[in-house]
């Protein structure tokens, strides 16, 4: 949910003081000359924009077509546009456009001052880009994904910091690739210039190159816009700045609105500097700081200013708000991930409870192989969930693909899944070796993993022979081990054998965030087989169907995202993972890398309106193996954790997965100490060693417990689950304070749930 924008009458707009608080007023004011507005989170950015462009209409009377507006996404753009026309007179002739969008409208504008391209060139999509890009691939006989992914990467780094292809070659003359480098970035402009179509990158930097060469056009456009204003100004990269640099150097008149403290996207070409450099090459520039936050609790903006303040690159500015106090900002430190799932869901669960909507609370993360143990919880507790910007975690494609392999020992005859792993991981299998391969086995009325078990009577290039002779001797020993060891076992062995954890390039962070989804996959799988040791291969698979096919995504459940994406959005109860390091922060010694992550915590602590919580796992299993995490740094900044904290607070319920009770580490600086309220359970032990108290819900108000009839709770009762259909109570954690019991389902299998949560109803 975003901040309301309250539209006014026309006959209201001109008492702008009443709409505007006093910097943002303050702002709107300094019209002419160069102006840089630092807009903390929350304080009301958008409505500054849309009211000073309806101050320059109405009282400086400037021509709404002399206005020029830019936004990073068309979603933005329609947003401000439809504001405008709504407190502005002719508001609707205002220019609101993305840079990509006005690049396009510029050049076809000029298109006769082109020398390589037609005035009805093409834009070309991702899509359209990335075939190209296959092809010249396989051209060069380029395989490995991660030079492909690095040679793609450059592409942009090289248009977006406004490079030649030259200058670039030669600060990196020492690559061993980059003379391969050089050949593929030549043939892919080529491709695109024969198409008469150009990327998205090639909007900007043509459109530069256009006015930064031809006067002519430079002084048209600067006659035709003579007011500016961009939104979002730290997301701006080095060809972006300059375009507007040159666009505004004549009139001077230029608004940047932007949040150094948000600027979050470094790694695809924002430059912070940018905001910097403003006051710089627009010498005079007027600078206004908004510092009122509209949309979180004093709380929550305390925490925000503990945490940002430790960044050095920085406009000092400091968040306060009018808003009440708030709950206290809670941190809860888990055993594990399961624990740390548990607990997320058990709190959504009551604050929904208490009112709360489920589209009004989010989990973020740093790295979305976080999302596994999330998104099952929710799904063992019937809660309605999306992935915002993201795929679920078993329809990430290298998820699919590991778990191709499976499928292939289990279902010989599934030609799509077997189909995924030929060449995964790659091993020079290329797409037109695939389709001789199926054209053999239509022909042969069999199927695709016969063909190549049974290569050698086929007629076959040698080198085609060689690589599918490693496929065979890979599949053998997997077909000869599935019988004598469980599923997790044997899946520890087909990542070994395979060696698909050593093809992908930790360096590069797609790569090192598809490593961990694998790392992720397989604690999914240890957590499965632990539940139900005498499982087989396909009642796993048959398990991992059920979570994707009932998943929801009806845009009304609980978001689930990285905080990347979450930005630009709020939610009243926000649950900040994975706070430890090397997670978040990703480890980074590069202090400006450090502080970018520091301004990624500000963002995510920043989307709650009235809840937040962060939490940490105690271990986590990464790398094939459970290994013990340390607290985030951010967490000790944020004043939530502290090196002496709470020992102990145990608690009868057992751990699901690892059969051991839990102790919950929980730390906020709440006033009152009620830590009864601690999951509702019995305390055993508490040590302290710091004068802070401690807490666990986020209200006082006492949620009353679903009501149990507890003569139905017995081995061998029947119950059914929305979700997993029938099943049977195998289990009874004695003692549970949460009455926790082990279900076998039919069909997904055998899973701890807590009866006081858990939508279970008993059969009769």
């Amino acid at each position: 949910m975003r901040l309301t924008f309250n539209f006014f009458d026309k006959k209201d707009i001109m008492d702008y003081k009443e709409l505007l608080n006093k910097e943002q007023y303050e702002a709107m004011l300094a019209t002419d000359g160069p102006v840089l507005v630092s807009a903390g989170a929350g304080s009301g950015k958008t409505r500054l924009l849309t009211y000073r462009i309806a101050y320059l209409i109405t009282d400086k009377h400037v021509a709404p077509n002399k206005i020029l507006a830019i936004t990073f996404t068309n979603k933005a753009a329609n947003e401000m546009k439809e504001r405008i026309s709504r407190v502005a007179p002719d508001g609707d002739m205002v220019m609101v456009s993305t840079f990509h969008s006005f690049c396009a409208r510029m050049l076809r504008t000029y298109s006769s001052f082109l020398t390589d391209y037609k005035e009805n060139f093409t834009i070309f999509s991702d899509t359209d880009c990335a075939r190209i890009m296959k092809d010249i691939f396989k051209q060069l006989n380029i395989d490995d994904e991660s030079t492909k992914s690095n040679f793609k990467h450059n592409i942009s780094v090289i248009k977006n910091d406004n490079m030649s292809i030259d200058e670039f070659c030669n600060i990196y003359r020492y690559d061993r690739s980059i003379r391969d480098f050089e050949r593929f970035y030549n043939m892919y402009q080529q491709e695109l210039k024969k198409n008469n179509a150009m990327d998205f990158d090639d909007l900007l930097i043509n459109f530069y190159h256009l006015i930064s060469t031809n006067q002519e056009v430079l002084d048209s456009i600067q006659n035709r816009y003579t007011y500016f204003s961009v939104d979002e100004f730290q997301d701006t990269n080095k060809i972006q700045y300059e375009i507007i640099k040159l666009l505004a150097s004549k009139t001077k008149n230029i608004l940047i609105v932007g949040d150094e403290d948000q600027s979050i996207y470094g790694w695809r070409g924002a430059n912070i500097d940018n905001i910097f450099n403003f006051t710089h090459d627009f010498l005079g520039t007027r600078i206004f700081k908004l510092e009122q936050n509209y949309r979180s609790t004093k709380k929550i903006i305390e925490r925000a200013n503990m945490i940002i303040k430790n960044n050095q690159n920085r406009l000092a500015k400091k968040l306060y708000t009018e808003n009440d106090d708030g709950t206290d900002v809670f941190y809860y430190q888990a055993m594990n991930e399961a624990d740390e799932a548990d607990f997320v869901v058990r709190q959504i669960v009551r604050s929904h409870e208490m009112g709360t909507p489920y589209n009004e609370m989010a989990i973020l993360m740093r790295l979305n192989s976080l999302s596994r143990s999330f998104e099952e919880k929710l799904l063992n507790y019937n809660i309605p969930h999306i992935m915002y910007n993201g795929f679920k975690f078993f329809e990430r494609a290298e998820i699919k693909n590991v778990l191709a392999y499976l499928t292939a020992i289990a279902n010989p005859d599934d030609d799509v899944s077997f189909n995924r792993i030929i060449n995964f991981p790659k091993r020079g299998i290329g797409d037109t070796s695939i389709e001789k391969l199926l054209e053999i086995a239509a022909r042969n009325r069999t199927h695709l993993k016969d063909v190549v078990m049974n290569y050698e009577s086929e007629i076959l290039p040698n080198s085609l022979k060689s690589k599918l002779k490693d496929l065979k001797a890979i599949l053998s020993d997997l077909e000869s081990k599935v019988g004598e060891m469980n599923v997790y076992d044997f899946f520890t062995y087909m990542l070994e054998r395979t060696e698909i954890l050593k093809s992908f390039d930790l360096e590069n962070e797609q790569d090192y965030e598809r490593y961990l989804n694998i790392n992720s996959l397989n604690n999914s799988v240890k957590e499965y087989t632990d539940h139900n040791p005498e499982a087989s291969i396909i009642d796993y698979l048959q398990s991992v169907t059920l979570y994707s096919a009932m998943d929801s995504d009806d845009g009304k459940g609980v978001v689930i995202a990285t905080v990347h994406g979450a930005k630009g959005l709020e939610f009243d109860d926000v649950y900040v993972v994975g706070c430890e390091e090397k997670i978040f922060p990703i480890s980074r010694d590069d202090k400006d890398d450090l502080e970018e992550e520091r301004r990624l915590m500000y963002v995510a602590i920043t989307r709650a309106k009235k809840n937040l919580v962060l939490t940490s796992s105690s271990s986590r299993f990464l790398y094939g193996k459970r290994e013990y995490s340390v607290k985030s740094r951010f967490l000790y900044e944020l004043d939530l954790a502290r090196e002496r904290q709470i020992n102990t607070i145990s608690n009868a319920y057992n751990n699901s997965y690892n059969n051991y009770n839990y102790s919950n580490y929980i730390h906020s600086n709440t006033s009152k100490s009620n830590i009864n309220d601690i999951k509702g359970g019995n305390m055993n032990e508490l040590q302290t060693n710091t004068t802070k108290s401690f807490n666990y819900t986020f209200s006082k108000n006492t949620i009353e417990k679903k009501t149990i009839d507890f003569s139905k709770i017995k081995l061998g009762a029947k119950v059914i689950h929305p979700k997993f259909g029938e099943g049977e109570i195998t289990e009874i954690t004695p003692n549970s304070s949460n009455h926790c019991v082990k279900i076998r389902f039919k069909e997904a299998g055998e899973k701890m749930l807590s009866l006081e949560y858990a939508p279970i109803e008993f059969k009769e």
